[in-house]
């Protein structure tokens, strides 16, 4: 059964959340949602666990078996938002991105949708579909809100971040500028990879400072910083929440760096066999291998 993990303080070995939260007669969600607000019960136990662990005080954890502490090469990394409400994406959002694309950057952050569908996690196979000859990667950095957030100013927006995660917007090149719009060619099954792990706002100290790279089968395709956004966070989070209610769970994708695929001369995409790697520093790596339907 799917279950929350801890990685923080435990080197290669997993804590499972659910054993903890069981051990101090806390109910377990039937989703993966309730795990993401802050103000709730088990958004509380991760955040207090995290901090009792950064703190070298293992009396949270006195009542845990060890079996329920799992060496980290016998567990499988799922997606760590497996559904969430919404999944946001902005496009154009570093300005090298923008130019090889040839569109201007925009006066204020475009947002696209993918939908829980998309939602794939790490190791897992990114399929192309049916009919798509032009599968192209995009490294993002990915924001996990974790407290309600309705017309948020920038300068509160941080804290209403749960964390950050690795993103792959796996696009459908051919559908996307056939359609006209992109909602098609970004929103097909496991196009939306994300992991391997959350790291919470805590464990960032400045999410705009963040190296980002993309590899396809070993060979860097993309090498950014997160410090080129054309928006910032707090700028995105203002800007959505003026019209619509974020949620916890909810993730927002910030864009992707140049050197994606179809702006290449010649044209790289996507084929079957081929290993994709987003890394950002401080997040880990995520890794998929691409398949076809």
């Amino acid at each position: 059964m799917p279950c929350i993990g801890l990685l923080a303080g435990l080197g290669d070995h997993v804590l499972d959340v659910s054993a903890l939260a069981a051990a101090q007669g806390r109910h377990t969600p039937g989703d993966d949602l309730g795990w993401w607000d802050l103000d709730g019960p088990l958004g509380t136990l991760l955040a207090t666990s995290f901090e009792a662990w950064r703190a070298a005080s293992w009396g949270p954890f006195s009542q845990v078996e060890p079996d329920d502490i799992l060496p980290l090469p016998t567990v499988r990394l799922l997606a760590p938002v497996a559904r969430p409400g919404k999944l946001m994406c902005i496009g154009l959002n570093y300005r090298d991105h923008a130019a090889e694309a040839k569109m201007d950057v925009p006066r204020a952050p475009v947002m696209f949708a993918k939908f829980g569908t998309s939602v794939t996690g790490p190791e897992s196979e990114v399929v192309i579909p049916f009919g798509c000859e032009k599968a192209d990667y995009e490294a993002e950095l990915a924001v996990v809100i974790g407290r309600r957030a309705k017309r948020v100013p920038p300068s509160e927006a941080l804290h209403h971040v749960f964390g950050y995660t690795c993103f792959n917007d796996v696009s459908a090149r051919d559908f996307q500028f056939a359609d006209g719009q992109w909602v098609r060619a970004k929103a097909a099954d496991t196009f939306a990879p994300m992991g391997p792990f959350v790291a919470t706002a805590a464990e960032v100290e400045d999410p705009h400072a963040l190296p980002i790279k993309f590899r396809l089968n070993g060979e860097t395709m993309q090498n950014s910083n997160t410090d080129q956004l054309v928006f910032g966070i707090p700028e995105i989070i203002a800007h959505l929440s003026a019209s619509m209610t974020l949620e916890p769970g909810d993730v927002i994708a910030t864009g992707t760096p140049p050197g994606v695929g179809f702006a290449r001369r010649p044209p790289v995409y996507l084929r079957p066999g081929d290993r994709m790697e987003v890394e950002i520093a401080s997040l880990g790596i995520l890794a998929n291998t691409v398949t076809r339907d």
